[in-house]
């Protein structure tokens, strides 16, 4: 048997195509509880979650992401299951090994934002911080993760404890921002932020969630320009725009908020997702994915617009085939046409 390739060899040969949103994801199917978003669907459905692994990692992601985003131990406290802490996050990486081993995917820890950093009480919160990145990153290094994704943090000192915690593990690092705002919180601009995360040592740097395609490419760009290592890219599949920049601010005229559960207004198709993958990678991104929202047929597209040739490729559309949009349409259903365009 010939030897997996690790995360830092696949990006030295190309472009590592990724697949996050597997809270929203399961939220929609109904598997996951909204406002919280803790997973316990790993304890109670472990089933949904390989099942989405699968389907991801049919569509052309070569990463299984563990799913322990919002598994730590405050947010297990908020719903009363901190005493299930531990086994949330062991059986969450063992079931991406397991799926990442029927195909040839890597496997990612994840460790997220997690609501206690305060850099105006740095000291004391640093200490919170770094015992829940502590712990999850221990469970995941002792189930066998490839790397490990600190990600959607607003905070450069957040990515700095995260950053130093993985590393502590002999692991490569992935940290990424998602910040609501216009620069991070603690005042640093994404770029300088990504400066100084890859000077401490992380393999790469970026940003994931919060913006769509159309928000998040220009500030990718700044980001490529100021990091001389691996950018990763991630964005959410809806429609922001310089109005509504993120995926929290997005709101129909006459209408509340959309975030976090009435966003399919604003959802990208698979193509839009396609062409920003395509524009990630001719900006120089090397991780391209895609995060809350994502759904296999996004999936798909962006790995098919990458050059891929996936197990779910078989299933790819050929509307030449239609009975009445294809290329051989009868003559009897050639009248119903005209209704179809009106």
């Amino acid at each position: 048997m010939t030897e997996k390739l690790g995360l830092l060899d696949r990006l030295a040969h190309g472009v590592v195509f990724g697949a996050e949103g597997y809270v929203f994801e399961l939220e929609r199917r109904g598997y996951i509880q909204a406002g919280p978003f803790v997973p316990e669907v790993v304890l109670d459905y472990p089933d949904a979650v390989r099942e989405l692994h699968r389907e991801f990692q049919r569509a052309g992601a070569e990463v299984m992401v563990a799913l322990t985003y919002y598994g730590d131990r405050q947010k297990l406290k908020t719903i009363g299951r901190e005493g299930d802490l531990e086994a949330l996050n062991r059986q969450a990486v063992q079931m991406a090994r397991e799926v990442a081993a029927e195909g040839d995917s890597l496997v990612a820890g994840n460790i997220a934002n997690t609501w206690v950093y305060d850099h105006n009480n740095k000291e004391a919160t640093s200490k919170v911080v770094r015992q829940i990145y502590t712990e999850q990153v221990q469970w995941a290094a002792d189930e066998g993760v490839d790397f490990v994704i600190a990600e959607t943090l607003d905070y450069l000192g957040e990515g700095l404890l995260a950053l130093e915690v993985i590393k502590s593990f002999g692991l490569p690092a992935m940290i990424t921002f998602a910040s609501v705002q216009h620069e991070l919180r603690d005042g640093y601009s994404y770029a300088e932020a990504c400066k100084i995360l890859e000077n401490e040592g992380a393999d790469v740097v970026g940003l994931n969630c919060t913006r769509g395609p159309e928000t998040m490419l220009p500030i990718l760009k700044q980001i490529r320009q100021a990091v001389s290592g691996y950018v990763a890219a991630q964005p959410v599949p809806y429609r922001t725009s310089d109005e509504q920049f993120s995926f929290q601010s997005l709101k129909e005229a006459g209408q509340e908020r959309a975030f976090p559960i009435r966003l399919e207004h604003f959802l990208c198709d698979r193509f839009e997702m396609a062409d920003f993958a395509l524009q990630a990678k001719e900006m120089g991104v090397n991780y391209i994915g895609i995060c809350c929202g994502a759904a296999p047929h996004h999936v798909r597209a962006m790995a098919e617009a990458l050059g891929r040739s996936t197990p779910a490729s078989r299933y790819s559309p050929d509307l030449s085939l239609h009975p009445m949009i294809g290329k051989n349409v009868s003559e009897t259903d050639k009248q119903y046409l005209k209704f179809w365009k009106d």
